[in-house]
C-alpha cells in the first residue's frame, strides 16, 4: 500500500492554449477531464504560479488541443518551459489557428481542440480547478469517418501515466460490447 496521491492514470496530456491570437500561450496539463454530459462541462485544474493561470483567470477562456505521437516532443516541452521566457508557438512551429467561439488560439497540428468558457474556479491546494463549459469541438476532417464520426484510432493520441507519455495501442471493444446479445448462426 502506497500513501495517497494521484494515480488515477492513464489520463489525457493535452495543450491547452489561452490567452489571444496576438499575446497566446500553450500550458501541457494532464490534470484534465470531463465534468458532465448534459451541459457540456470539462475541467484543468492548473497550479497558480503557472504563467498561463493569470491569462486564463482573466480571460476566462481556454481551447484544449488534444495530442498525438507526432506531437509528443512539443507536449512535454511546452510543459516543461515557462510562456514568460519563450514564444511556444514560435519555437516549436506550431500553428495558431483562430476558434469559432473564444480568442484563444487552437493548434491547428491537433486531431481536435475544444473551446472552453470558464464558469468556476475552485481553490483545491496546489492546483486551482477551471470549470468550462464546452462551447465547440473542432475536429481535423482527416479524423473523421465515413459515418461522419470522429475515428479516435486514426490520430495516435497520447496519455500521461506516472511521470510518462504513452501513445493508446487498440480498440478492445465498444460501451455496452459485455451484453450485446450475439447473431445466431444460420
Amino acid at each position: 500500500m502506497w500513501k495517497p496521491g494521484t494515480f488515477l492514470y492513464p489520463i489525457p496530456a493535452v495543450m491547452v492554449t489561452c490567452g489571444d491570437m496576438e499575446k497566446s500561450n500553450i500550458i501541457t496539463v494532464a490534470w484534465c477531464g470531463i465534468a458532465c454530459s448534459n451541459p457540456a462541462q470539462i475541467y484543468i485544474s492548473v497550479r497558480p504560479e503557472r504563467y498561463s493561470y493569470n491569462i486564463i483567470k482573466e480571460n476566462k477562456e481556454f481551447v484544449i488541443n488534444l495530442t498525438t505521437k507526432e506531437l509528443a516532443y512539443q507536449t512535454d516541452w511546452c510543459g516543461v518551459k515557462s510562456g514568460r521566457d519563450v514564444d511556444k508557438f514560435k519555437e516549436m512551429k506550431l500553428t495558431k489557428e483562430k476558434a469559432n467561439f473564444v480568442k484563444c488560439p487552437m493548434i491547428k497540428e491537433s486531431p481536435v481542440s475544444v473551446e472552453c468558457k470558464v464558469t468556476e474556479i475552485k481553490d483545491l491546494g496546489t492546483h486551482h480547478m477551471f470549470l468550462a463549459d464546452v462551447l465547440a469541438i473542432n475536429a481535423d476532417e482527416k479524423y473523421i469517418d465515413e459515418k461522419g464520426a470522429f475515428d479516435i484510432s486514426k490520430c495516435d493520441l497520447i496519455t500521461y501515466a506516472n511521470g510518462g507519455y504513452y501513445t493508446l495501442d487498440k480498440k478492445m471493444g465498444k460501451f455496452g460490447f459485455s451484453v450485446q446479445k450475439k447473431k445466431k448462426c444460420q
